[in-house]
């Protein structure tokens, strides 16, 4: 796992076979997939209710009078979506690109998920694809979007994004922003690569893109859409999609095909897990700390308002049939997952703390997670464990946690040696004891998780839900 630290090399030539003549499809898995279809200019008819919504005092009957685009840089949330929606198609990418900064606004204090569900819904489906045509950093980004058309419009802002650097190193620019250009290519061509299936895998979907700066990303790993349990991956410290894109995505691999074969091993006597999935998000979803802001937390807060968003956007997504959701934080991540779950921005079902430097919340108890499934591994010669760096430490007995085994072991129920957890990296090697525990923590079976102790032998099949 040391490459986790160190940037993953360019993907060479992959930039060079998109075409992007409308996009159409490949049937190369090492190859970006984008609709083939065109898309088609916004016709005439834009419901306007949800911009006339109560206490909108700009949401006036626009109908009344010729629309005044100058308008639309005051206004925030779903008033701004409806705005931009009732534009001219020829309108609303130039829109987009030239107010960037209130587009970003935007996708960092977004309206609610369950607003955004609802606006997107009230859209017929060639409205939804003509402003995902024009708008896709924005259909991509908006948490109550469903995920598939949030791929689709990613896969296109990547592609886009990609073409227009390339054709920027290609027309000559200065040395500096040479050196700008490729490192941003770089940065885009480590998604290209992350989204990349080999035959067998499940699908991935782009769900997260935001291509300003260092580039936030996250890449599903099964169906989202469908998933019985979800699991969110949040990096720590020295992550970035430059870097560990590509590795963090393999890792969500590796958990979402663990917790696959578990599933098929427990409904062998546990009949109601039969035909039950399971979904990872390698979500590097903000900007994680380097040496000279590691001791800051305001990255933190940036990241729980982002991770928040992610939850809130699943659970409205998913409404009535929400997937039992976990969060497994590794590092710097799990102080980021506890600020958010600590104020109420997010609830989720489980919470694996690894690695972690600690955090605002006293204990457990303090966290919105369901049912006390707060789970804490600390692994030897981890230097950053029982440090309580940005405040109480998870892994204490006062902290009220449940232990997750991270030590080298042999499974009671499949009889398999297990590797041990060495470092602040070791966590996440496909065959240790710390991802065994990790999987069964996101099938809601905690029981099974070892803890290190003698009852460990006990934890057999015998005990699953």
């Amino acid at each position: 796992m040391a490459a986790l630290l160190s940037p993953s090399g360019a993907l060479s030539g992959v930039a060079e076979s998109f075409v992007l003549h409308e996009m159409s499809h490949q049937t190369s898995s090492n190859v970006l997939v984008v609709d083939s279809t065109p898309w088609e200019p916004l016709g005439t008819g834009i419901p306007l209710d949800l911009a006339r919504s109560a206490g909108d005092s700009a949401a006036t009957d626009i109908t009344s009078s010729p629309f005044d685009p100058v308008l639309l840089p005051q206004l925030t949330g779903n008033s701004l979506l409806d705005r931009m929606a009732i534009l001219p198609s020829s309108e609303v990418a130039s829109y987009v690109a030239s107010h960037a900064s209130e587009v970003s606004s935007l996708l960092v204090s977004p309206p609610r998920a369950t607003v955004v569900e609802s606006w997107w819904g009230r859209k017929s489906p060639a409205e939804q694809k003509a402003f995902s045509g024009e708008a896709p950093a924005i259909v991509g980004n908006l948490d109550g979007v469903p995920y598939a058309a949030r791929d689709k419009a990613n896969r296109l802002l990547l592609a886009r994004s990609i073409a227009t650097v390339k054709a920027s190193i290609d027309s000559g620019v200065g040395r500096a922003k040479l050196v700008d250009k490729r490192h941003h290519l770089d940065i885009l061509n480590q998604v290209v690569r992350a989204l990349a299936v080999k035959p067998g895998q499940p699908e991935r979907q782009l769900v997260t893109l935001d291509t300003s700066g260092e580039v936030r990303a996250a890449v599903s790993v099964g169906n989202l859409a469908t998933a019985n349990y979800v699991s969110y991956l949040v990096p720590g410290m020295f992550f970035t999609v430059q870097g560990q894109m590509y590795d963090w995505t393999v890792i969500a691999q590796d958990l979402q095909t663990q917790q696959a074969n578990w599933l098929k091993r427990l409904s062998a006597t546990v009949p109601h897990l039969a035909g039950k999935t399971a979904a990872t998000v390698a979500w590097i979803g903000y900007k994680t700390p380097g040496m000279l802001d590691v001791a800051s937390l305001d990255l933190a807060k940036s990241g729980a308002n982002y991770l928040g968003n992610a939850v809130q956007g699943i659970q409205a997504v998913r409404s009535g049939a929400e997937p039992y959701l976990t969060m497994v934080t590794h590092s710097y991540g799990s102080t980021t997952a506890m600020m958010e779950l600590a104020n109420g921005g997010m609830t989720v079902d489980a919470l694996a703390m690894i690695g972690s430097p600690g955090g605002a919340a006293q204990s457990a108890s303090a966290l919105a997670v369901r049912h006390d499934n707060v789970f804490v591994g600390e692994a030897a010669w981890d230097p950053i464990v029982n440090t309580a760096f940005y405040g109480s430490d998870p892994g204490s007995s006062a902290f009220g946690a449940h232990t997750m085994d991270v030590a080298a072991e042999t499974d009671p129920i499949t009889h398999q040696p297990l590797a041990a957890a060495v470092g602040h990296l070791g966590y996440f090697d496909a065959h240790s004891a710390a991802m065994r525990n990790i999987a069964l923590i996101g099938l809601d079976e905690g029981a099974l998780v070892s803890t290190g102790s003698q009852a460990d032998a006990g934890r057999t099949l015998a005990l699953a839900k």
